[in-house]
């Protein structure tokens, strides 16, 4: 007797993983945003509070990716989910260490991370370019001003006066990407369940 497997032609599967992607970009990019906020209040000085917040932003990624892990099947694109949430975990190790170092070494980590999770997210935007995810457009644009931006921190913490100020507004750029994701996705299913009626 033999079973049947939900494959990315299954227009069930297709479903699921559209409605699954939508609430894990909509809620990635809320908390997003909401950190942001947090985190412009706070990051005057590199105290207890801001090096929490700082140790918690990697962690969304990883939580986020960690999610978006156990509903892909086997494949490239599971590989480099499993691996930007490494990343994003070791991220957030590194930069609760580079707290007590103050700003330089901060802007030094999150630029790392940027530019590497920056690639990754590119890696996956284009595994999911076809026309049931949608281009997948805002994810591409995402993860290459990620890894352009990274570049530019670590320049910046190279500098004579580096700034935590630039990571609210990356949280706030990422995070504005994500729900535009989502809302293209909800519109594109909208567009589907009319054509099937």
């Amino acid at each position: 007797m033999s079973t049947q497997t939900s494959t990315p032609a299954d227009p069930a599967a297709t479903t699921d993983e559209r409605f699954s992607l939508l609430r894990l970009y909509l809620g990635r990019g809320v908390l997003a945003v909401a950190w942001a906020l947090a985190f412009a209040g706070a990051h005057k000085d590199v105290d207890a509070v801001a090096i929490t917040l700082l140790v918690v932003y990697p962690l969304i990624d990883a939580a986020s990716s960690l999610i978006d892990y156990r509903a892909l099947p086997d494949g490239s694109e599971r590989r480099v989910t499993a691996f930007n949430g490494v990343l994003s975990t070791l991220a957030a190790i590194a930069v609760g260490i580079a707290g007590a170092g103050g700003v330089a070494p901060v802007l030094h980590v999150f630029g790392a991370w940027a530019v590497i999770s920056g690639a990754a997210q590119v890696a996956v935007g284009l595994k999911r370019r076809g026309p049931e995810l949608g281009k997948q457009w805002p994810m591409l644009i995402a993860g290459g001003l990620s890894f352009v931006v990274g570049i530019f921190y670590n320049i910046q913490a190279a500098g004579s006066d580096p700034s935590l100020d630039v990571l609210s507004v990356y949280a706030t750029g990422g995070g504005v990407f994500f729900i535009v994701q989502a809302g293209l996705l909800g519109w594109k299913a909208r567009q589907l369940r009319t054509r099937t009626v």
